[in-house]
Parts: structure tokens; C-alpha cells; sequence
């Protein structure tokens, strides 16, 4: 009994890191979103830590904006009149994979 009370207490660490991991993505998104538009504000992300001051969370309505960051660290200001300062030079389009097959 006591090794099943184990695999509880490991499922539940493992939904949490989970539910972290959505989280982040979800900063991550709204930090892309937020530069994609040009939208005034403060954006910092380091390895899992982020901070958006200004910009606005996704419109997701018609769709849901697919967009992220493809740097584990960086910082952007962006100020009125469509003026950005930034680290990042990367595309705010998702990461795709290689396609290593024979066609």
C-alpha cells in the first residue's frame, strides 16, 4: 500500500511541473504576441523565469495566435510609435522540426 501512496505522490509532482510548463508557455506566448504587435512594454525571459510589463494577453478569436519565442533568454522594450529595442532577432513563428525523412 505504502508503494502506491509513491506513485501518487510522483504523479502529482509530475502534473505540477506540467501544469508549470503551461503556465510558462502561456507567458511565453503573450510576451511573443505582445512584440509581434509592437504593443508598448518591458519584456524580460531567462530560462523559465519571464516578466511582461504592458502588451496584452492573445486575442485568440477567429484563431489562436501560434506564435512563441525561440530563445531560452532575452529582453525587449518597445515604446510608442513602433519603436523596439531587443535581444531577440529570431521569428515568433513555433520551432518547426526537420523533416529527416527520404521522399
Amino acid at each position: 500500500m505504502q508503494q502506491c501512496g509513491n506513485n501518487f505522490k510522483h504523479l502529482s509532482r509530475i502534473e505540477e511541473r506540467n501544469l508549470a510548463s503551461i503556465a510558462e508557455n502561456q507567458k511565453m506566448r503573450e510576451i511573443a504576441y505582445s512584440m509581434d504587435l509592437l504593443l508598448p512594454g518591458l519584456y524580460v525571459w531567462l530560462m523559465g523565469f519571464s516578466l511582461r510589463i504592458g502588451g496584452s494577453v492573445p486575442d485568440d478569436k477567429p484563431y489562436k495566435y501560434p506564435g512563441t519565442i525561440n530563445s531560452s533568454k532575452g529582453i525587449a522594450l518597445v515604446l510608442p510609435r513602433y519603436k523596439i529595442f531587443t535581444t531577440y532577432l529570431g521569428s515568433y513563428d513555433p520551432e518547426q522540426t526537420p523533416n529527416t525523412g527520404n521522399n
